[in-house]
């Protein structure tokens, strides 16, 4: 199996430097670069495919978030994990909007940062319970608008259950569990909810799931 290739966007030189030091110290990981900015990161992307980019949201030239919808716009692009000080700042939603896979905080330990571009690459969405539950409550709220419906609409009810759970920032197991069918049936309802909302990932699923009110009608239970 070909090592994970990760770029890695700050314009910090030093947090650069220990996350290149983490990830080419990891068997089956490698840098491919480091960018300072936005741009150069857009740039290095497109030269060299790395499968993960760690971004971080504010640099000179082009933020993170510009960044990254650029490069999630793209059909190939690579998986986007957002680098961030605080657990909620103002951008993660909008990131998670641009297609990032998720985020991590800049603090996080060195197992945790491995773990994310692990679970990026696999395709899975870096959202804890306890942090899609302080997402739900800033953007999931009685005062937000919930008219867009996002496709919803066109899933049967058994999906909708799915989706709100994903939306929680529930896993496949947990899902299983409360819907009482098995981890391979989510799996299942997952890939046709993917399919049916044009969503690249669970990532994009926990937006689908706020913006639509979904999350909202179970988040009180």
């Amino acid at each position: 199996m070909s090592a994970i290739r990760v770029l890695i966007a700050d314009d910090e030189a030093v947090i650069r430097s220990s996350l290149r030091l983490l990830v080419e110290h990891e068997p089956g990981m490698s840098v491919i670069g480091e960018a300072a900015d936005g741009e150069e990161a857009i740039d290095l992307a497109r030269e060299h495919r790395p499968d993960v980019v760690l971004m971080d949201v504010q640099m000179p030239r082009m933020s993170g978030l510009e960044a990254t919808r650029s490069l999630c716009s793209e059909a190939a692009g690579p998986r986007v994990i957002v680098l961030t000080m605080f657990d909620l700042d103002e951008y993660v939603f909008e990131a998670l909007r641009a297609g990032a896979s998720g985020f991590l905080l800049k603090n996080s330990p060195p197992s945790e940062v491995l773990r994310a571009i692990r679970v990026a690459h696999a395709g899975e969405a870096l959202l804890a319970p306890e942090v899609t539950r302080r997402l739900i409550d800033r953007f999931a709220g009685p005062s937000r608008d919930h008219t867009a419906d996002s496709g919803v609409s066109r899933l049967t009810e058994r999906e909708r259950e799915t989706l709100q759970l994903v939306g929680r920032g529930l896993s496949n197991a947990e899902i299983a569990a409360a819907l009482f069918v098995t981890q391979t049936t989510v799996r299942t309802y997952v890939s046709r909810i993917l399919s049916k909302l044009g969503a690249r990932d669970r990532a994009q699923l926990v937006v689908v799931a706020y913006e639509s009110g979904l999350v909202g009608t179970l988040s009180s239970g």
